[in-house]
């Protein structure tokens, strides 16, 4: 149970807080209504010390308009922005301020800092040398003289990474670049050297990295931009390098190298767009066609060319054009082994090639990276199960037909087979008992094949006439030999005069 005491404690400790927010409200009305620069020089003073900057920004505003000669509203409004981080908007009020008041020493030390994380060195020592001759505080001094020897420090390494950039050592640049930016946070051309050395390095990711705050950094930075969005479209991103260079029009329509890059990529970025519409809509063919228009559209960029050959490879499987599939998602593989995409796809092209002891080993290398993938799972265990099958009886081996045959051509393979290999074509008696065996397999195989329920099981590795793999299903016997024909006979000659039984 609390005690009286301690909510009384509590009450009181807040008390102070809600005279302070009290007073506030009662200045706030009373500001509103004589709008005196002090009132809002005190009322932004209290709302900062609350931590409510946008609150105290618009009071500051209002005491700069009222008195554009009172350097202590700049430096307020200057210490607002920069504890909103707002460094580009603080810097005009603090040189507003050492304008109006030379020998404000905080004001001058703030700007020098801002200036030394901006990379204007010269303008930086200048300002702490000037705090230096102005009668500091001790706290001032052992700053400014701290800054200035951090200054020279970082001229001399300027001066060591353009060397170094020009001689083209780029790995040397960028670890003097890298000490340089830890100071220098806020420096573009800076940036914009590392951005440099880290594409002549082959990492892409920095330079992206460094190159999206130098467009920040520099608000009419068109070249970062045209910058980013040639790196994109080398990695292949299409999306991502219009969505530059866009962004660099947009600063200047007229700019060319950006014009001429963004015609490019908007005609590559439309087909591949185009391609995709057509997979969605099982035009398998069409996508095919236009993803090796992409292919001549962009010859030189690898990244395309291996992008549209995963997408062909992925249109012809699911087009069943097993035997196209499979050699353009070799190509792939080539060149990216771990593609779990093209290794599913080319899979699918193995089992529907019948090469399933392929597909086994393409699923299985998929799902070393990718461990929790439905589709490979499933795709694994019917690969499995066929693969079984396969090494009994395969109905479409028996009949002649692939796997994609149509009903019809079902019905024509067997009528031929049956005719070739009707037992009464046969006098030997060991020639009959093949051809008996023969003919039951053809049956079975039409049976199997034209009957849409029992073909489905097939091609999912369940075999419909093998009581095994039935497990108590609904199948068919033929105890009743060929007399078990006598509905349809492909000859024309009456019945089938012998009988055979088969378990």
């Amino acid at each position: 149970m609390v005690s009286i005491d301690h909510v009384t404690h509590k009450i009181l400790h807040y008390i102070p807080y809600i005279l302070v927010l009290m007073d506030m409200r009662y200045e706030g009305v009373k500001c509103g209504k004589d709008g005196s620069v002090d009132n809002h020089m005190e009322m932004g003073k209290k709302l900062l010390a609350a931590g409510q900057l946008a609150d105290a920004l618009s009071h500051f505003h209002a005491a700069v308009d009222g008195d554009p000669k009172n350097y202590m509203a700049y430096y307020r409004r200057a210490t607002v922005f920069l504890a909103m981080g707002k460094s580009k908007s603080a810097l005009p009020d603090l040189s507003r301020v050492i304008e109006l008041k030379p020998d404000f020493t905080s004001a001058r030390l703030q700007r020098g800092n801002l200036l030394l994380k901006q990379g204007k060195l010269d303008e930086a020592e200048s300002d702490f040398k000037k705090v230096l001759k102005s009668n500091p505080t001790e706290k001032e001094e052992k700053e400014a003289q701290s800054q200035l020897t951090k200054s020279d420090e970082i001229q001399r390494l300027v001066a060591q990474s353009r060397s170094s950039f020009s001689s083209k050592d780029y790995m040397t640049a960028a670890a003097q670049l890298d000490t340089i930016i830890e100071t220098c946070i806020w420096d573009v051309t800076s940036r914009e050297m590392r951005a440099e050395c880290f594409i002549q390095m082959g990492e892409m990711g920095k330079a992206i990295s460094d190159l999206k705050a130098a467009s920040k950094l520099k608000s009419d930075n068109t070249q970062a931009f045209y910058k980013l969005s040639t790196i994109y479209y080398n990695l292949g991103d299409h999306e991502m390098s219009l969505n530059e260079v866009r962004e660099c029009l947009k600063l200047d329509p007229d700019h060319k190298q950006c014009y001429s890059h963004y015609k490019q990529v908007k005609k590559l970025n439309k087909q591949i767009q185009s391609a995709e519409e057509l997979i969605r809509e099982q035009r398998y063919e069409d996508a095919v066609s236009k993803y090796e228009a992409v292919i001549k559209t962009e010859p030189n960029v690898h990244h395309f060319s291996l992008l549209a050959k995963e997408r062909i490879c992925h249109a012809l499987t699911q087009g069943q054009q097993a035997s196209r599939a499979i050699p353009v998602c070799g190509e792939v593989l080539k060149s990216n082994p771990e593609n779990v995409n093209v290794l599913k796809d080319r899979a699918e092209a193995y089992v529907q090639d019948e090469q399933y002891e392929e597909a086994i080993r393409d699923y299985e290398t998929a799902a070393k990276h990718s461990e929790n993938d439905r589709q490979i799972k499933e795709g694994l265990e019917k690969a499995q199960r066929l693969l079984k099958q396969s090494q009994k009886r395969d109905y479409y081996k028996i009949l002649g037909v692939k796997r994609t045959a149509q009903k019809k051509e079902i019905i024509k393979a067997y009528r031929k087979l049956a005719q070739q290999w009707h037992p009464d074509n046969f006098q030997d008696p060991e020639e009959k008992k093949k051809a008996e065996k023969k003919f039951i397999d053809i049956a079975q195989a039409k049976e199997v094949l034209t009957d849409p329920e029992m073909r489905t099981k097939f091609d999912h590795g369940e075999d419909p006439m093998d009581p095994e793999s039935q497990q108590g299903h609904h199948h068919h016997h033929f105890h009743e030999g060929f007399h078990g024909f006598q509905g349809f006979n492909p000859f024309g000659s009456g019945p089938f005069n012998f009988k055979f039984n088969f378990n």
